[in-house]
């Protein structure tokens, strides 16, 4: 039987990074910090009575499980695999999760490199926004060895409603893609059917509620309509960080010769939410480029 995890390090503590974090600490574990930004990584530790660490090595040392939450390869790279990286302070016999969304060719070199050095591996993005991280509901698409996962999953339930294993390494990047995937086709569709309701003169808000509960119906339509129907986009998942992942997305279709035309173009819309300055707007702003272009 698996000793239990009782200390674990969190490296990266952004707007998901940092509540989830929280979890861990409001649930009995020992919790060392690292962030990029230091003041951040106080306040954390103020907050929730873990410690702060200078380099992502010395948040990892004595760690048993080190999770890792940052904004691209570039960054898991740094933050792993660099001079200071987590990867330099664990030992034998710990865990490395990774929760950002990346490639899953950088999965499979993580994974490959942990086992060089008997650590565990499990490369984990997680779904739910800012607001499931808070609330502790979001889900995390796994992949990795069973034994790493099954270690992993006590903790990761802290924060989430639901955590799978959906193959070996890499495997929790490609369930993630189709996610990104499946998200850019629904909030375009979203938008149109707004967009299409207020031009007809409808009241968007009644269309909604009657649409809501039929086949219509979508997380993204329940928890983002009454902002779309307000104009207000400052909140939610960035454009720039939906691009980033359909930019993943789009290289790995064209390595499977996968065809995704709806998903191509959705990024291309995305581009020119960008171009009209809102690449920190929320991804349902589709609908403001809708209302800006009325040659589309």
């Amino acid at each position: 039987m698996q000793e239990q995890i009782s200390t674990v390090a969190f490296i990266g503590l952004g707007v998901m990074g940092y509540p989830m974090a929280g979890h861990l600490a409001q649930a009995g574990l020992a919790v060392r910090v690292y962030n990029r930004t230091a003041a951040r990584a106080e306040s954390w530790a103020a907050e929730y009575g873990g410690s702060h660490h200078a380099t992502p090595a010395e948040a990892a040392r004595g760690a048993d499980l080190v999770l890792v939450c940052v904004g691209n390869d570039d960054d898991v790279r740094q933050v792993t695999l660099g001079e200071q990286g987590a990867l330099s302070g664990m030992t034998a016999g710990s865990l490395l999760v990774d929760h950002t969304t990346a490639s899953a060719d950088l999965a499979e070199q993580l994974d490959a490199t942990c086992r060089e050095r008997s650590i565990g591996f499990v490369d984990a993005p997680v779904s739910g926004g800012q607001q499931g991280a808070v609330n502790g509901v979001l889900t995390i698409m796994c992949g990795g060895e069973q034994a790493d996962f099954d270690r992993a999953e006590p903790v990761l339930d802290h924060y989430a409603r639901a955590v799978s294993l959906m193959g070996p390494a890499g495997s929790g990047q490609l369930t993630k893609m189709v996610n990104q995937i499946c998200i850019a086709g629904l909030v375009q569709g979203l938008a149109e059917g707004l967009h299409f309701a207020e031009q007809a003169g409808l009241d968007q808000q009644r269309v909604v509620d009657v649409i809501s509960k039929g086949a219509a119906g979508s997380w993204q339509m329940e928890n983002r309509h009454k902002t779309m129907i307000a104009d207000e986009y400052e909140h939610g998942f960035a454009v720039n960080w939906m691009r980033k992942d359909l930019g993943i997305c789009l290289e790995q279709a064209r390595r499977l010769q996968a065809r995704l035309p709806v998903t191509a173009l959705v990024d291309q819309f995305y581009g020119d939410v960008q171009v009209m300055g809102g690449g920190r707007w929320d991804t349902s702003s589709l609908l403001r480029r809708l209302r800006t272009r009325g040659d589309d």
